[in-house]
């Protein structure tokens, strides 16, 4: 399993950026996917998941504001970050969504730093 995250940085409040994570190794199309976050001194945190159907389910802190959605030809997972703060800051991985919390196999993270 590889797991490659991009396209984090810093980034002003009210901003957006858009994380994507190739995977591969694995069949894609099986698994329930999804976007975690860890900040400095804070236990790792889901931030939203995918089925293989689309569906996705949302933490409350960014409902509305984020979305996720995963290419299943390309084996790709995308988050869109929209209306950003600063307390989205922190480190961000994809995985499957069994493996969270403790799970193995997890990819190197983007930062995602929302600071003025």
């Amino acid at each position: 399993v590889q797991l490659v995250e991009s396209g984090g940085g810093l980034v002003q409040p009210g901003g957006s950026l858009t994380l994507t994570c190739a995977t591969s190794g694995f069949e894609f199309l099986w698994y329930t996917m999804g976007w975690y976050r860890q900040a400095p001194g804070k236990e790792r945190e889901m931030v939203a998941t995918a089925r293989n159907t689309g569906d996705a389910e949302y933490a409350d802190s960014v409902k509305g504001r984020f979305i996720i959605f995963r290419d299943n030809a390309k084996s790709t997972l995308t988050l869109q970050m929209n209306s950003l703060k600063s307390e989205d800051t922190a480190m961000y991985y994809c995985n499957q969504h069994i493996k969270f919390p403790d799970g193995n196999n997890w990819g190197p993270g983007t930062q995602v730093t929302v600071s003025s």
